[in-house]
């Protein structure tokens, strides 16, 4: 592994932070998918330094395809990596969880949930670090209120750490996730997503890593309730003809526009466990457009157009504590 003089600790507690999450957020899904389970694959990089532990779940009774990777990576800084990526320095070392699940159900959002700390070093000490990472929701049909509930959830785990936190990585989620290639068509309904965030005197690494373990056990909490309340809802050929046209709008993000896709190819990264986030099947219609009016054609236009989806809703006037009530009643 990479050698350090100072941080070895504080990258010792995120890979345990990181893992702990996998297992639980495994636990989790296999219990409600109460079918398939996850198959593990740990891989290595080889000489290029490092490795990780790839869970994929599959044809079960709701997810069609997932998987809840965590991977403790790290290298020399090659001139490549200077070029596409724009980082300096001698060596570099990133670990993180990645998941995206694709549920069976069209009326079932598909999720993606990232976290991740990297760092680089000069002369065997720290040079630079950062944290980034989010999670966002990518429904194939519009239903308000689990928009609301999703984007509540971070905004109360937001507000626990800085007010302004949630309308930033709010709108530096809406701003990453979309193609740009099809007029500023984003994939989903967006959440939380933030970047490159460096520890300083205000907030030191442990304020950034606190953040990552609350908003990564939230995913929980985000995402479970909208798949109890949605799985069971009858969809026929028509419904899993638009999930298939809008998974290839995630298609498209992924392998044009995703730095995190980017990152593991250009760093040689494991394929099989980058490429885990595609869906297992899509379709590229030409010029396929939804017929105006239709449930379809209303979640392509708020992917064209973000939605404020709390300021917009009562639930904006709720604390916390009585937010957490109410999904405790009725979930």
């Amino acid at each position: 592994m990479v050698q350090t003089n100072t941080s070895n600790k504080f990258k010792d507690q995120w890979i345990v932070f990181i893992h702990d999450l996998q297992d639980a957020i495994c636990k989790k899904l296999e219990a409600i998918d109460g079918k398939a389970t996850f198959i593990e694959d740990k891989w290595e990089r080889g000489a290029d330094g490092g490795g990780g532990k790839t869970r994929v779940i599959s044809n079960g009774n709701i997810f069609e395809k997932g998987g809840v990777n965590t991977s403790v990576v790290y290298g020399e800084v090659t001139d490549t990596m200077r070029k596409q990526l724009k980082i300096n320095g001698e060596q570099w070392f990133a670990a993180g969880l990645s998941l995206v699940i694709h549920p069976q159900n069209p009326f079932v959002p598909t999720v993606h949930c990232n976290y991740r700390y990297f760092e680089l070093y000069e002369n065997g000490e720290v040079a630079d670090r950062w944290f980034g990472g989010g999670t966002d929701l990518t429904p194939y049909y519009l239903f308000e209120e689990d928009a609301t509930h999703f984007h509540q959830t971070y905004k109360n785990i937001c507000d626990q750490f800085d007010k302004a936190f949630y309308p930033e990585f709010k709108k530096t989620c809406d701003d990453y996730f979309v193609n740009t290639h099809r007029n500023n068509e984003r994939r989903g309904i967006g959440g939380i997503f933030y970047d490159h965030k460096k520890p300083g005197e205000k907030q030191d690494a442990a304020f950034w890593m606190g953040f990552a373990k609350a908003c990564g056990y939230a995913f929980l909490d985000a995402y479970i309730p909208i798949v109890e309340k949605r799985k069971d809802i009858p969809f026929n050929e028509q419904h899993k003809y638009w999930q298939e046209i809008r998974r290839g709008r995630y298609v498209e993000f992924n392998l044009v526009h995703d730095r995190g896709t980017i990152f593991g190819l250009k760093t040689n990264g494991r394929t099989e466990s980058i490429l885990m986030s595609l869906p297992p099947t899509v379709r590229f219609d030409y010029n396929y457009q939804p017929e105006k009016g239709s449930p379809e054609a209303a979640l392509q236009e708020i992917c064209l157009h973000p939605k404020d989806w709390i300021k917009e809703n009562e639930l904006d006037k709720m604390d916390a504590d009585e937010w957490a009530r109410r999904v405790n009643t009725t979930c």
